[in-house]
């Protein structure tokens, strides 16, 4: 099953079973309309669950009630697990935005032939997401427009813009 980490557990929230959770999303809007949804027990192992309401509790967390999860006994046992989605319940994206997911794993190259390696993470920070990208020497890099010259998911391939990436790239020896 392919499926997206979109919220981790974090503690109960009430005593009727609800949960607050960390969004791993930048859209919180989508958990109002989240109905169908999976509890990572273990990597690819995942537990379909009905989640009956959502509310935005502030900026980084949400309040998720579960069918099934009636007690703050039933919600702690969620803690430190992961809400997610299939592939075909995904916020679907517009442009040239991509899921993280997607973007680990693929060979990265620069347009003057240079093979970077493989992107293994992509880290959130206030101005930029960075990527990550382990090879002979480890690179990080901010993810802006103008470094992509070509996303080629299907086959998994990244080719970073040469100039820009010798602007804006970090690369550790």
């Amino acid at each position: 099953m392919d499926c997206f980490r979109i919220g981790l557990f974090l503690r109960p929230h009430g005593v009727r079973g609800e949960v607050k959770i960390l969004p791993l999303t930048d859209n919180l809007r989508r958990f109002s309309k989240l109905s169908d949804a999976y509890i990572e027990q273990k990597d690819n192992d995942y537990r379909a669950v009905k989640v009956t309401g959502a509310k935005i509790a502030g900026e980084t967390s949400v309040i998720v009630k579960i069918e099934g999860i009636d007690s703050m006994d039933d919600a702690e046992k969620l803690r430190d697990k992961y809400l997610c989605v299939d592939r075909a319940h995904a916020v679907k994206l517009t442009g040239d935005a991509y899921f993280v997911k997607d973007l680990i794993g693929c060979s990265v190259v620069s347009t003057d032939g240079t093979e970077l390696g493989t992107m293994i993470d992509v880290y959130e920070t206030n101005a930029n997401d960075v990527y990550v990208v382990k090879g002979s020497r480890m690179l990080s890099a901010p993810a802006l427009k103008r470094l992509l010259h070509t996303v080629d998911i299907e086959n998994k391939r990244i080719v970073f813009d040469a100039d820009v990436l010798e602007e804006v790239g970090l690369f550790e020896d």
